[in-house]
């Protein structure tokens, strides 16, 4: 009885450690697994991907930050045909709003048919990355899982996310979590504009507003 109740103490610790775990490794906006991102590559990385050209990457950089994926496909679309635009998407992204994005961008998540397309919509809304795991995961692998999952992401919350969704937000360093954190509470996005704003151009304060919430 007494080794019973031991191994019952003991799977029970573990299961709360793999829970705690998971809890501290989360975040809100998807891991990237190579895939670049549009609003922050270089030119030179730019130049790397395929079917890139000098044309297309200096319109990209003039234009950004895309605070959609359909801004950027309404640049490419005109210069490269469908394989062409999956194979780059493979390699670059905006990544998209959960909550959000519409069915033309979600489909053009590589790999990502009318099937996949209706599971994503069947679980809004989503309020954590995790959601997501959960849910998607009940249709694919975790390979599968860690691949769609480089493609979106869940607007994090301003006065309530820890400093791992804050620094989940792609191009975030520690001095811009401290400036996140410093103007706590917001009352409104107004507010967070004034305030980042102080630290950073329009561009990017549009480009970090697309990550953020305070609902």
């Amino acid at each position: 009885m007494k080794r019973t109740r031991s191994l019952v103490i003991l799977t029970l610790s573990s299961i709360i450690l793999v829970l705690g775990l998971w809890g501290a490794t989360s975040a809100q906006v998807g891991r990237s697994e190579g895939l670049a991102n549009p609003d922050l590559a270089s030119e030179k990385e730019l130049l790397a991907l395929p079917h890139m050209n000098a044309k297309i990457v200096k319109e990209i950089m003039e234009r950004r930050p895309f605070l959609k994926m359909a801004g950027l496909n309404e640049v490419l679309a005109p210069s490269l045909n469908k394989d062409q635009l999956g194979e780059l998407y493979g390699k670059m992204f905006v990544q998209i709003n959960l909550n959000t994005a519409t069915d033309e961008e979600i489909l053009m998540i590589p790999g990502t048919g009318k099937r996949m397309l209706r599971e994503f919509l069947e679980y809004r809304p989503y309020k954590t990355l995790a959601q997501f795991h959960k849910e998607i995961g009940k249709y694919v692998d975790n390979k599968e899982l860690a691949r769609l999952e480089q493609y979106v992401f869940v607007p994090i919350n301003l006065n309530t996310a820890s400093d791992e969704d804050i620094l989940s937000i792609p191009g975030m360093g520690k001095r811009m979590l401290h400036e996140f954190k410093e103007y706590r509470p917001y009352a409104n996005i107004e507010k967070f504009r004034k305030e980042i704003g102080k630290y950073v151009d329009k561009k990017e304060v549009a480009r970090l507003e697309r990550y953020v919430t305070v609902n």
